[in-house]
């Protein structure tokens, strides 16, 4: 199976699982940012960013013009948040206070299904286009 197949499985799943996870407890969206005013978790959150920005990069640093850019662009995202989040957790613990999390859910809700759509239909090609 093709790496950008794979991957593109994986991160389309995992987007629409937690989209539905969300659209059913959305109270989860509020603790995850309670959770977050925590160093600690933070800095867990910070190790698992990484590991999984550097999988994904690993596995899959293909800078081409087509859907697999979006790929690319979670490991890098996942990369970049996870070094950051660990070398400046007080600008993170910041950020999230003065952040407005009502506007952010419904984005997130909207970007996580067209996102995870997206990748499922390049991976199983329900739609060709």
């Amino acid at each position: 199976m093709d790496i950008s197949i794979f991957l593109a499985k994986f991160w389309g799943w995992y987007l629409i699982i937690f989209f539905v996870l969300l659209i059913v407890y959305p109270k989860r969206i509020k603790q995850l940012f309670e959770y977050t005013k925590d160093e600690k978790f933070i800095i867990i959150m910070s190790f698992l960013a990484i590991i999984i920005g550097l999988l994904n990069i690993i596995a899959h640093n293909i800078w081409v013009s087509d859907w697999r850019i979006i790929i690319t662009l979670f490991g890098w995202f996942a990369l970049f948040k996870g070094i950051t989040l660990f070398a400046f957790p007080q600008f993170a613990l910041q950020w999230i206070d003065n952040f407005d999390y009502k506007w952010f859910q419904f984005i997130m809700f909207f970007l996580l299904f067209v996102t995870g759509i997206i990748l499922l239909n390049q991976a199983y090609v329900w739609v060709q286009f």
